[in-house]
């Protein structure tokens, strides 16, 4: 196998580092005969001193988080459709889309399963979780602005997003087509019944 080369290490601004390390990350995540996916590795390959990185998030579990939470926000731009409905499944397609790419399904699993015996603080946890539902707020928002009624957050969470991790855990693949569709009308569908006593 070919050793590819680190990157050299040249002046670069905080953001050029924070995207080399996290494309570190998926190239290390990606590559199935690559070396153990740890922090002198992932520095190496970014092309960055160790300290700095752990100087910038303290951990693995910090790094990845952060690369995933990027990633995804990255890869699912916030569309305005003209309803509540629409805006949901764009999210939630584009959400799938970057799930069933390799880089996305090895980050996720990444992050999921290195949970339980993550070290890192649950309010940096909280913090990343609140990144990835901020696009969910402006959906909300939207929806009220339009005068609709959109679902609590906690109802989309459960409903709309924890069955794509949940499938990612147990490396369940998703449904070919329509999934997202599926979710979302059962979601709305949903939304005005009387919660369980």
């Amino acid at each position: 196998m070919t050793q590819k080369q680190p990157a050299a290490r040249i002046r670069r601004s905080p953001e050029q580092v924070r995207a080399a390390v996290h494309q570190a990350v998926v190239d290390l995540l990606s590559d199935p005969e690559g070396e153990d996916l740890n922090i002198p590795a992932i520095a190496q390959r970014a092309g960055v001193n160790h300290t700095s990185v752990y100087r910038r998030w303290g951990s693995l579990d910090a790094l990845l988080a952060d690369t995933v939470t990027t990633r995804l926000e990255r890869n699912s731009p916030l569309k305005d459709t003209g309803s509540l409905r629409g805006d949901l499944i764009a999210w939630a397609e584009a959400s799938v889309a970057s799930m069933r790419t390799p880089e996305g399904h090895a980050l996720v699993r990444a992050v999921i399963l290195s949970m339980p015996s993550s070290t890192q603080p649950q309010s940096e946890r909280a913090r990343q979780f609140q990144r990835r539902m901020h696009s969910i707020e402006q959906i909300r928002d939207r929806a009220t602005a339009r005068g609709e009624d959109p679902p609590p957050l906690e109802q989309i969470l459960d409903q709309l997003i924890a069955p794509f991790y949940i499938r990612a855990i147990f490396g369940i693949d998703l449904p070919a087509t329509g999934y997202p569709q599926l979710l979302v009308d059962r979601l709305l569908g949903s939304a005005n019944e009387p919660d369980p006593a």
